[in-house]
């Protein structure tokens, strides 16, 4: 919950950092964000091999001590330069907790409690997106984004205290790590989300986003050619030939690029469509936790009632149909019906934890837990961080385009909180209203999105079953 729940509370800070002394750009906004979730999702594999290899009780506490060290050094940051050393740190460290957490679990229980602790698991990392939201609120409350990244430092080490205390020790694997391929995901990460990014505010065709996408491609064809060389790869890019992990993979990448992108958006359109303070934003998202929280340990009976095509289809169309609901509110909406539209996306995310959790983790032997819980990780968080950098994209070409043209002459604002401080009082309204025409225009094209990838995963499940058959 501490990992996952600091990727959501980030997206509380983002109008408080927009206007702090920082005076960040929205592409270095969109960096502060995905920076740890680049580290956290490129390196949460080696992180899960480590622990096969070294030991999952002591690499999860070494993530711990380095989630706390990058958390400090954001604190302090006097510049967004070291804030973004700050948040890839904090990353590292996420990327060594995260995978042992699980497989430290499924160590510890018995065979016939493993479907039901990866189901509790799954859905703990659902909630910490939400309880981010709720607990970042109370936390920014204080008036510094400062705060949010102080606060998780005495969190952490409490957690390693009872880590050292509680956690059993498991056996070892003598499995090679592929620090190789681990720096070439990296890259090819980074690479793909510079273009992505950089795109609104340098152009499409420019230098640096031409060469983002280029570089991108590149390292990842010499990260496949790497990881089908080597004994012990990082991950084997032949996993990905059986079609239910290849399906689960991307259900999971999909359903975290929705969420993540909603959390992106939903904390500044709270506070800039609808006028509400910090800490009531972090309580508004709660309506999309009830069903997580109600539902999650239903979904596997479910499963096996509707077979597993059906309750993923199912997933996207109350996913993708939530957002594209979300997508119709204004400021004039009663927070009633956002909620509603809030309910209907939990439900697609209630459904798709646990059954594409399971899909993944079945897919592998037992002595790759730690590898098969890196895996999930991976996916979830590369999703999430695609989901910001593509909501965040389309969310500030729009604003840019739908800005009345004399303040896009006088003032050449890239976000809200740069377009109201240049701005006279008496044009906020024209402000706040092409940043929800952007909000909607990107939450349309995150829905749109998760409904097409997730027609793709069913239609995949479908057809290697009926291949199998």
């Amino acid at each position: 919950m501490l990992v996952v729940g600091t990727v959501a509370a980030i997206n509380l800070a983002v109008p408080m950092l927009a206007g702090s002394a920082l005076h960040p750009s929205a592409s270095a906004l969109v960096w502060i964000v995905d920076t740890y979730v680049i580290f956290f999702a490129c390196l949460v594999i080696p992180g899960g091999a480590a622990g096969d290899r070294f030991g999952r009780k002591g690499v999860l506490l070494a993530g711990l001590a380095l989630f706390a060290v990058g958390a400090v050094v954001s604190a302090a940051a006097p510049n967004v330069a070291l804030l973004l050393v700050g948040r890839a740190v904090t990353g590292v460290g996420a990327a060594a907790v995260l995978p042992n957490t699980l497989a430290v679990l499924l160590h510890a229980v018995p065979t016939e409690r493993k479907g039901a602790t990866i189901a509790t698991w799954a859905s703990m990392t659902g909630i910490g997106g939400v309880v981010g939201n709720v607990g970042g609120g109370a936390i920014l409350t204080g008036g510094s984004w400062r705060w949010l990244f102080a606060a998780t430092v005495p969190i952490a080490l409490l957690l390693a205290a009872l880590v050292g205390r509680v956690s059993p020790v498991s056996a070892r694997h003598a499995r090679r790590l592929d620090p190789l391929g681990a720096v070439l995901l990296v890259g090819a990460s980074v690479a793909l989300l510079l273009g992505i990014v950089q795109g609104p505010e340098a152009g499409w065709g420019s230098a640096v986003v031409v060469a983002g996408f280029a570089c991108s491609a590149v390292l990842f064809t010499l990260w496949t050619i790497v990881e089908l060389r080597v004994e012990h790869p990082l991950l084997d890019p032949r996993l990905f030939r059986v079609p239910g992990l290849r399906s689960a993979c991307l259900g999971m990448t999909t359903v975290f690029f929705g969420m993540f992108a909603l959390f992106y958006v939903n904390a500044s359109f709270l506070q800039y469509g609808m006028g509400f303070g910090v800490l009531r934003t972090g309580l508004g998202i709660i309506p999309l936790t009830v069903p997580i929280i109600l539902g999650a340990r239903q979904v596997g009976r479910l499963s096996q009632r509707l077979g597993l095509e059906t309750t993923v289809a199912l997933a996207f169309v109350f996913v993708g149909g939530g957002l594209l609901g979300l997508s119709t509110s204004g400021p004039q909406t009663p927070y009633i019906g956002y909620a509603a539209w809030l309910v209907v996306t939990g439900v697609g995310v209630t459904l798709a934890l646990p059954t594409l959790s399971g899909a993944i983790a079945g897919s592998l032997p037992p002595d790759q837990a730690g590898v098969g819980a890196g895996l999930q990780a991976t996916t979830r968080e590369f999703g999430s961080a695609l989901g910001v950098a593509v909501i965040g994209t389309v969310l500030t070409s729009r604003f840019v385009a739908a800005l009345p043209a004399d303040i896009r002459a006088d003032h050449d604002p890239h976000t809200v909180a740069q377009a109201l401080a240049t701005t006279a009082p008496g044009r906020a309204h024209d402000v706040v209203t092409a940043f929800v025409s952007g909000a909607d225009a990107g939450l349309r094209v995150t829905g749109a999105t998760v409904l097409v990838l997730g027609a793709l995963v069913v239609l995949q499940s479908l057809l290697s079953r009926r291949g199998r058959a």
